[in-house]
């Protein structure tokens, strides 16, 4: 196992390597990657999340969780430097300062690495759904945010949280059902007999839900778990075909707010609310066919972890193209403007 000093001996060029993260609600993922082509050598995955304090995204715990990982991956590759490092993390744009203030100096302390990138989560998907090609990216998970640039400035929609935004996303979906199963159950216009017998499948009787939800801290992850049950339900049930029919129309308003005007434009798609398949997909292309009729749907290329390596391998060769932001692309050392 080579030590963190090791790290940084031996010749640049070609020869190096690059670490590529990608810290997220589920935990932290780590991949160590060949700098001139970007092509993944190893890595490694912890279920444990970065933890977030009264500061933010703790460094700290970061550190702890990357550092002996990424020295245990490049021990057996004889030395070869560390070049470049990219993070993606969730949170980076609001929480993002400790990191930003500890990461520069720590990583370049342990692997001598010279360029660095710390980007949110948003920007590693684009990248990795799209590389470093102008459009718009559309990522939908539990939340939803979109993000788009001409490679000049970036542009962002929604990605507010379930409270204030995120829709479309997998717990807007899961709300909605939800609710549609309560106004069932209640005899209010607009309810769903099939969504409330899969809530009762679920969650138990309807009228423990409110008890059982509201204290959680996890409730958006909650609401969306009920997502896959309006998806089933929808070729059988109006109420939740409609459901997805807006879910899907907010979605393209997200995408058409950011994504580049002018013909030859594309919108990725990425995340797991995607998976629901054509219940969801045919309202969403029908709605950006109206909103974005010069823009193609293309399919993600790669993940955010696979864009976190793109960033890394495009900073240790010079040849980044995406734009700089304050928030949600900084560049720290050589890479940096």
């Amino acid at each position: 196992m080579a030590s963190a000093n090791t790290l940084s001996d031996g010749p640049a060029g070609p020869a190096g390597l690059v670490v590529g993260v990608d810290s997220g609600g589920s935990g932290l993922r780590i991949a160590l990657a060949d700098a001139a082509t970007g092509t993944v050598l190893d890595g490694s995955a912890s279920r444990e999340p970065v933890r977030t304090g009264p500061a933010g995204i703790s460094a700290s715990h970061f550190l702890e969780q990357v550092l002996p990982a990424v020295r245990a991956l490049a021990g057996p590759f004889g030395g070869r430097p560390v070049l470049a490092a990219a993070v993606g993390a969730a949170g980076l744009a609001t929480l993002g300062d400790e990191l930003r203030a500890v990461l520069p100096g720590a990583l370049a302390e342990a692997w001598g690495v010279r360029r660095l990138a710390l980007a949110a989560d948003a920007v590693t998907a684009y990248a990795g759904a799209l590389g470093q090609r102008p459009g718009a990216v559309v990522a939908g998970g539990t939340g939803m945010i979109a993000l788009g640039t001409d490679l000049a400035a970036w542009r962002r929609a929604d990605g507010w949280g379930h409270l204030l935004g995120d829709c479309g996303s997998g717990a807007w979906i899961g709300r909605a059902g939800l609710e549609a199963a309560m106004r069932a159950h209640d005899g209010r216009r607009g309810g769903s007999a099939a969504l409330l017998d899969r809530a009762e499948k679920l969650f138990g009787p309807v009228t423990g839900l409110p008890a059982a939800l509201y204290p959680r801290t996890d409730r958006p992850a909650v609401l969306a778990s009920f997502a896959p049950e309006v998806g089933r339900c929808a070729p059988e049930d109006p109420v939740a075909a409609d459901i997805l029919a807006r879910a899907g129309a907010h979605i393209a308003e997200a995408a058409g707010a950011v994504c580049p005007a002018g013909p030859g434009a594309v919108v990725a798609l990425t995340g797991g609310i995607f998976k629901m398949g054509d219940p969801l997909l045919v309202p969403l292309r029908a709605a950006l066919g109206e909103l974005l009729p010069d823009a193609r749907t293309v399919g993600a290329v790669g993940d955010p972890l696979a864009g976190s390596v793109s960033l890394a391998s495009a900073l240790a060769t010079g040849t980044l193209r995406l734009p700089e932001d304050p928030s949600l692309l900084r560049l720290f050392g050589d890479g940096a403007p």
